[in-house]
């Protein structure tokens, strides 16, 4: 029997997280079809997982990126919902439930996603958000949102996580790739995961393309979920913010090069490129540190 969600979860040296995550799917009612995706993992995090009859493991030789292992994945199962899930991800009671019943009531919608939660209790960024337009991280970048409240369109924040929460699901223009429930049919029509990004802003690109088709992207409030946000790279801090920059700098060129003035796409190159050096001589530093306190 076909089960009505597959959960695709791509793993790279999540530790025990992992299978706190799964644990929370086994927890869970419906019928899941988990399918982990590793990128060649070495800390054991796939030890045990084997002798759980409801879990397909696919092992990758190298390290593929996360898009393209979302694919690997999601190409293995033929349900009509795909959960794509980080492996630091785990489900209040009810929440996939809750993400399941959001995304069959409303015909336009392809991707829900819920209420990303700190282990503190707080909302986490990301899980609600506007899509970081060129002009809108220029403000970001310039701190101009502190004048959202004077001038709202023009100064707006795309950091939905600072309003209010709403008491129903709502349209957002994109959610975290760390929890998103997919419609397979809007799939069909939009195309999979753009694995061209290795890591980040292929959620925003997907997002795009479903809001391009026509197809709606919903933030589920009642669907909570704990997520351990960074621990499959906290010890490769300086790998991760190159292709985190590297893949803003993807999707802008592939979104809104047509849109914007070169002038200012090449500010936003330029702001790009500036935060990644700050971000990797503040790294720099910190291992400086260390080794100098040893």
């Amino acid at each position: 029997m076909t089960p009505t969600i597959s959960a695709i979860i791509v793993n790279y040296n999540a530790g025990p997280l992992l299978r706190d995550c799964i644990d929370s799917l086994l927890n869970c009612p419906l019928d899941i079809d988990i399918i982990v995706v590793d990128n060649n993992s070495s800390d054991g995090s796939l030890d045990g997982l084997a002798a759980l009859p409801q879990v397909r493991i696919i092992r990758n030789s190298a390290n593929m990126g996360f898009a393209a292992a979302c694919n690997i994945g999601a190409l293995l199962s033929s349900a009509p919902f795909l959960l794509f899930l980080n492996p630091d991800c785990c489900f209040r009671a009810g929440s996939v439930h809750t993400l399941l019943a959001a995304l069959q009531a409303d015909s336009q919608a392809a991707i829900a996603g819920g209420l990303l939660l700190n282990e503190d209790g707080t909302e986490q960024g990301g899980g609600r958000r506007a899509v970081p337009t060129p002009w809108r991280s220029l403000v970001r970048a310039l701190r101009l949102h502190r004048f959202a409240h004077r001038w709202p369109k023009l100064f707006f924040d795309f950091h939905l996580h600072r309003q209010p929460l709403p008491a129903h699901p709502i349209e957002v223009e994109a959610i975290s790739g760390a929890c998103m429930l997919v419609n397979r049919e809007a799939v069909a029509e939009v195309g999979w995961w753009d694995d061209d990004y290795f890591l980040h802003c292929e959620d925003l690109d997907w997002c795009m393309r479903f809001r391009q088709k026509g197809w709606k992207i919903l933030f589920v409030p009642d669907a909570r979920i704990i997520h351990t946000r960074g621990v499959c790279c906290q010890d490769r801090r300086l790998f991760v913010e190159w292709h985190k920059h590297k893949g803003m700098m993807r999707f802008y060129r592939k979104f809104f090069r047509h849109q914007y003035p070169g002038v200012l796409m090449g500010l936003v190159a330029v702001g790009v490129w500036l935060r990644f050096a700050v971000v990797a001589a503040g790294v720099m530093l910190r291992r400086l540190g260390r080794l100098l306190g040893r």
